[in-house]
């Protein structure tokens, strides 16, 4: 089993920055890629980002290209999501996920095998 844990969330101004964070343990060897999704109020659970563990390959939505960026440090078994330029629409309960299969893109939920229980970001307008 692998236990994660989010932190990092908060009330940010549009156009600010925040970090999350995600720190894995139990099992850990056994992970092979890493994401964050995302849940606004009355919204389905959408994909933001995610990193291979080894090698550091990294992938995003759309809809945060350019604003977020997704890295690892290996030696804590973290991983973060660097968000600026913040928007009110980024505003989401925010789940860190690891699944252990490789040839995976790791872009949908189903590809993972554990969960956070999540962080609440909020974006002032």
């Amino acid at each position: 089993q692998v236990q994660l844990v989010e932190s990092g969330g908060g009330l940010v101004q549009g156009g600010g920055s925040l970090r999350l964070s995600c720190a894995a343990s139990g099992r850990t060897f056994s992970i092979y890629g890493m994401g964050w999704f995302r849940q606004a109020p009355g919204k389905e659970r959408k994909f933001v980002a995610r990193i291979i563990w080894s090698g550091g390959s990294t992938y995003y939505a759309d809809s945060v290209k350019g604003r977020f960026t997704i890295s690892r440090d290996n030696a804590k078994n973290t991983v973060y999501l660097q968000m600026n330029s913040l928007k009110p629409e980024d505003t989401a309960v925010y789940y860190c996920a690891a699944g252990r299969r490789s040839g995976r893109l790791y872009a949908q939920g189903n590809e993972y095998d554990y969960w956070g229980q999540g962080t609440q970001v909020t974006v002032s307008s």
